[in-house]
């Protein structure tokens, strides 16, 4: 089954943002495309506003005045859904409301061919549900593309528990063909990047609730140490903290309320109040005029150590014992089977984050996962208020010595970054184990839809593969809720590895 030819018409019913981005995607790719809006005369104004956007695209040199031309002729405002009748595509980008979608596209099954696909742009409710109120639900798929749809990549092809392979494949074709990344998956709650992406909030939301760092600190953190383009706090006042909040609420309802989706007490205050971000000027951040900016808690200047002792292998952060070797600090290394940490001279000890926390061990300071310890700029480390001041500031000199910027942050277990990407791991390896999409589907579904710095299944491999099961075990002892379990994919995954490795 190939992509639509060029010449087919699309149709786009809903002129909003989405719709008007889909449409502008369609007919920047050369297809004659139909707007439709509920709302007399929003389909002329898209039509005037996408226009508008192809003149600044012929300004920038990115669309030819030709081309803009061509394209601008065959885009036609229409007035009925009867005006769609001949089109072989038609997407829906309305209202997020199961009882809407579903009886747009009754009417427009009506009107439109039977070899016409049907397509929602859906980001939090049922493929299968709003397909199951058509009488050919066969046809009847998924688009999911992220805003802004001309220039973000991807695009997620949902099958429902109806659609036939040639209507998915036909639709992955056509996507395809309009320059985008087409990943496909099955009718799950969030889809793909909805559903692994939940973490990336959740764990930073819940270190803020526990006390353990402010919004600026965490945010700053896994920047600067995570590799991740944002951070949570203001990602979400970027996004709005109510549409956030929604589709994580959406998300953990739909999975029937699984304890790994819980949405963050925190989040919903703030969304009571009125604080959605950036566009109330309020949120997480103060954004209005003359606000102080927040700046992350950053540790003052400490001596470093004159030497450590690296005690085993510090696996994922193995990297560290050549660069303290650069900055002038002996390295003493013992091979000691149940080390993986660096002794300090005062006897304080120094050891990445694994889902533990500094009040159970008399003097050890963890520091966090970085994305690659050579570029980062900030290093958390974390302690309790029985770790020792001389072993603390010998782990912030050392770090210092490093180049990096320090963040002290509370006993939290499994930090900022190691947690955070410990259980972006663990539901990738569940979504796959459940036929959810590919390891490489989704590996690329989060890079180009969220811009994560790796997949996590490219994590997962240059972490090792049962860290993340041993991190997210240490965290399901001291929060035995459900929340840290690792999954039954996840764990399987680890054993098979530790008896390969055993074996050899």
């Amino acid at each position: 089954m190939t992509a639509l030819d060029l010449s087919s018409p699309v149709a786009v019913v809903g002129t909003g943002t989405m719709g008007q981005g889909i449409a502008q995607v369609a007919l920047v790719a050369g297809h004659p495309v139909r707007l439709y809006d509920v709302v007399a005369g929003r389909a002329g104004e898209a039509a005037a506003a996408i226009g508008a956007r192809l003149d600044r695209l012929v300004e920038k040199d990115r669309l030819t005045s030709a081309d803009r031309d061509a394209a601008r002729a065959r885009l036609v405002p229409v007035e009925s859904l009867a005006d769609l009748a001949d089109c072989a595509l038609v997407v829906e980008a309305v209202l997020e409301r199961l009882d809407v979608k579903q009886e747009l596209f009754r009417q427009v099954e009506e009107v439109v061919g039977e070899d016409c696909l049907l397509a929602t742009n859906t980001s939090s409710l049922s493929v299968t549900a709003i397909g199951g109120a058509l009488r050919n639900p066969g046809r009847f798929v998924g688009l999911h593309f992220f805003n802004p749809a001309p220039l973000l990549p991807l695009v997620e092809v949902v099958s429902g528990f109806a659609t036939d392979v040639s209507s998915a494949t036909r639709a992955y074709e056509t996507a395809r063909a309009w320059g985008k990344t087409p990943v496909a998956c099955a009718d799950t709650p969030g889809f793909i990047v909805n559903r692994i992406a939940r973490p990336f909030y959740a764990e930073a939301f819940a270190v803020y609730e526990a006390q353990g760092a402010d919004p600026a600190t965490i945010d700053a953190v896994l920047r600067e140490s995570g590799g991740f383009r944002m951070g949570a706090f203001e990602l979400t006042d970027l996004i709005g903290q109510d549409v956030n909040e929604s589709v994580t609420h959406s998300v953990w309802q739909s999975f029937f309320q699984d304890v790994r989706f819980t949405p963050s007490l925190a989040q919903r205050r703030l969304v009571e109040s009125g604080r959605l971000g950036r566009k109330s000027g309020q949120g997480w951040y103060d954004y209005r005029e003359g606000a102080e900016r927040a700046e992350p808690h950053t540790a003052e200047k400490h001596q470093p150590p004159a030497y450590v002792v690296a005690e085993g292998d510090l696996g994922p952060a193995s990297e560290l014992i050549a660069m303290i070797r650069e900055a002038g600090i002996q390295v003493r290394e013992e091979d000691e089977d149940h080390g993986t940490r660096l002794v300090l001279p005062g006897d304080g000890q120094l050891a990445l984050a694994d889902g533990q926390t500094s009040v159970e061990f008399r003097d050890v300071v963890y520091f966090d996962l970085a994305l690659d310890y050579r570029k980062a700029t900030r290093i958390a480390l974390s302690a309790s208020q029985e770790t020792s001041a001389q072993a603390l500031s010998e782990a912030i000199g050392l770090f210092q010595a490093l180049g990096k910027e320090v963040s002290v942050i509370g006993d939290v277990p499994g930090m900022i970054v190691a947690r955070t990407v410990a259980r972006i791991v663990d539901l990738a390896h569940d979504a796959v184990a459940k036929g959810v999409a590919t390891e490489e589907d989704i590996d690329t579904a989060m890079r180009l839809g969220v811009n994560y710095p790796l997949g996590p299944f490219e994590w997962s491999r240059r972490l090792g593969r049962s860290w993340a099961c041993a991190l997210l075990d240490d965290l399901h002892q001291r929060d035995p809720s459900g929340r840290y379990a690792p999954s039954l994919a996840l764990y399987k995954h680890s054993y098979a590895t530790e008896k390969r490795e055993g074996a050899s």
